[in-house]
């Protein structure tokens, strides 16, 4: 049992965010799947020195490059690129179909590359002829640079995820767009799929993306209702924002530390089973990928952005942050309420495929069916939609056998639609 993993298998809700958290203090224990027969000799933990590309890419003769966006508001953001497979295919990679991975909260890139490469999503994609783009969101630990500002800086940590949608997402997709001219294929992973389908709603990046593949979707967490779940979501909306204001969300640091071991008090809270409880029971996890998952999350986000979340669970509808006062709300949106967004406007003609699983208890099929009431409207054969019965929230990024249940399929999905 790997309680601390429990936290990053709810990186779809402030419940995932507050487990993670809460666990990384608490004693880890083998978990109880097989640790099977591949000999772990990755670079282990990933450095701000040796990069992504080094630690879990090149090592295994992928070519990869690193490289840095910076968006409007300052941010600079890591982002890492395979241009072809292992064995080649030849240096004009303007001619292969970029597509953009991103990873959800309190993570980075780095998840997507836990797995022998065979099972890695990016170096599938890379193997069938994709160009692979990987971007790390502001805060993590490859992107924590601006232009002005310093981490330390409250002000560097005033942001919620209304601010990846806005800025993040656009500035990685104007990047790939300039350098290799081509419309951009996409895959997220629950928050990744949350801030792709609140762009897309608005109009943003849809003249740039030319499909989307969203694993274990989020857009409604009505269903998300576990015992430490409904207390952390509560306890973001309360207290939390008084005890750390709006800056940084440390895993680490001792602040947060004490304010979550707090929440395993609470009656009726189990912080040594959480896997099953709060993500739902994840068939097909490796023991080793789970340890070398410990060796590099969680990463730092912003508070704002855990109080957001929070505000999706309570208020059951998606929109963006409520900044919790008629005329605080009025004096940044123009109106009392923050504005919806409303995923019924992301244009009928864009081939989506969604994956959800059976047993994933953030990324709930209530919660996925009201998403696809939402896209009712959607060009029937524009839309794929694949349902496995036995994957829980963390099967779609360290599942061993996503590669044939779930990869094998988004590559068919991408194919078919160049």
């Amino acid at each position: 049992m790997a309680p601390t993993l429990s936290g990053f298998l709810m990186s779809s809700s402030t419940a995932w965010a507050l487990c993670v958290l809460v666990l990384v203090v608490e004693p880890h224990f083998a978990y109880s799947s097989s640790r099977g027969s591949f000999v772990l000799n990755k670079g282990l933990v990933s450095t701000p020195t040796d990069g992504i590309c080094a630690s879990s890419v090149t090592i295994y003769g992928y070519k990869c490059q690193e490289l840095q966006v910076t968006t409007q508001d300052g941010y600079i953001l890591s982002l890492q690129r395979i241009p072809e497979g292992r064995y080649g295919g030849g240096d004009h990679v303007g001619k292969k179909q970029p597509v953009l991975i991103q990873h959800g909260i309190l993570v980075d890139g780095m998840t997507w590359l836990l797995n022998p490469p065979e099972q890695d999503l990016p170096l599938i994609l890379a193997d069938n002829g994709f160009d692979v783009w990987i971007a790390n969101t502001r805060g993590t630990r490859f992107s924590r640079r601006h232009t002005s500002l310093d981490p330390i800086n409250p002000r560097f940590w005033n942001w919620s995820w209304d601010e990846l949608v806005t800025f993040d997402l656009p500035a990685v997709f104007d990047f790939i767009y300039s350098q290799t001219g081509q419309k951009v294929d996409y895959v997220g992973h629950s928050l990744g799929t949350l801030i792709a389908l609140a762009s897309f709603s608005e109009g943003r990046l849809v003249d740039k993306v030319k499909s989307a593949a969203m694993l274990s979707p989020i857009a409604y967490l009505s269903h998300m209702n576990t015992a430490l779940g409904v207390i952390a979501a509560k306890a973001f909306l309360g207290e939390i924002t008084t005890l750390f204001g709006l800056a940084e969300f440390d895993p680490k640091g001792l602040s947060v530390t004490n304010f979550l071991k707090s929440l395993c008090d609470n009656p009726g809270v189990d912080c040594y089973d959480l896997l099953s409880a709060l993500t739902g029971k994840n068939c097909c996890l490796n023991s080793s990928t789970v340890d070398l998952f410990l060796m590099n999350e969680p990463q730092a986000t912003s508070t704002k952005t855990l109080v957001h979340l929070a505000q999706t669970v309570r208020d059951r509808v998606l929109e963006r942050y409520n900044y919790g006062r008629p005329d605080y709300n009025l004096l940044h949106y123009g109106e009392f309420f923050p504005p919806v967004y409303n995923l019924s406007n992301i244009p009928h003609d864009l081939p989506l495929f969604l994956s959800y699983g059976g047993q994933d208890a953030l990324s709930d099929p209530r919660d996925v069916g009201l998403l696809l009431d939402a896209l009712k409207f959607h060009d029937v054969d524009k839309l794929t939609v694949q349902f496995v019965n036995d994957y829980g929230h963390a099967d779609f990024i360290m599942g061993v056998n996503a590669k044939d249940i779930v990869y094998r399929s988004v590559v068919s999905f991408f194919k078919h639609h160049i």
